[in-house]
């Protein structure tokens, strides 16, 4: 099948919408193959042909978000005070808020390891080309920065995890705040041990 055939863009387009608006009306354990494609008004065999089963299609459907994600996280100043979190990374953990299921899905205890893989190669390849142009803490010297945006990635996403495994306790705001200090935390003890 050819995935830029307008035929194949518009079904998968259908799919996606489908599927999101299931994911906005109850738990996503609950969505089957069989939902999206009555949802959708399309043949459940067609699916197959677009998506081998439904990660792939929720993968898909998690595209605009994984790419919010990465946007949010990649504007973050990394040499901020450590006193509050930069308006990204509240805007980031608003817009967790807002798609909780969603990334409930990816990372929480209904997870999904290939989601929540790719949302983590995506993220660190967008902090890594940051790093890669300067955009990079002095503290972080002598880090390979494929290190350093493994680490911050795998961090971020440990913490959104966190937060919506515990059902998101506290605000946006809060959790960005709580994050944004153990960051500047673990900056200052680098720093302070030379590392």
């Amino acid at each position: 099948m050819n995935v830029n055939d307008p035929r194949a863009r518009r079904t998968r387009s259908y799919l996606r919408s489908a599927f999101l608006e299931l994911a906005a009306e109850r738990g996503l354990a609950a969505i089957t193959i069989s939902e999206v494609a009555r949802r959708a008004e399309i043949n459940r065999a067609t699916i197959y042909l677009h998506y081998p089963d439904l990660d792939a299609l929720v993968a898909d459907a998690m595209g605009d978000a994984v790419a919010t994600v990465t946007r949010l996280a990649g504007l973050c100043p990394l040499d901020a005070p450590p006193e509050s979190a930069p308006a990204p990374l509240v805007d980031l953990f608003t817009h967790i808020a807002e798609h909780a299921p969603l990334y409930a899905r990816a990372l929480g205890a209904e997870g999904s390891v290939s989601l929540a893989v790719r949302l983590r190669e995506e993220l660190a390849a967008a902090l890594l080309a940051r790093f890669s142009a300067g955009a990079r803490s002095t503290v972080s010297a002598g880090v390979p920065p494929e290190l350093h945006a493994a680490y911050l990635a795998g961090a971020l996403l440990g913490v959104i995890a966190q937060w919506i495994g515990a059902g998101l306790p506290g605000s946006a705001a809060d959790a960005a705040n709580a994050t944004w200090r153990l960051m500047a935390g673990a900056r200052a003890e680098r720093a302070g041990a030379g590392i």
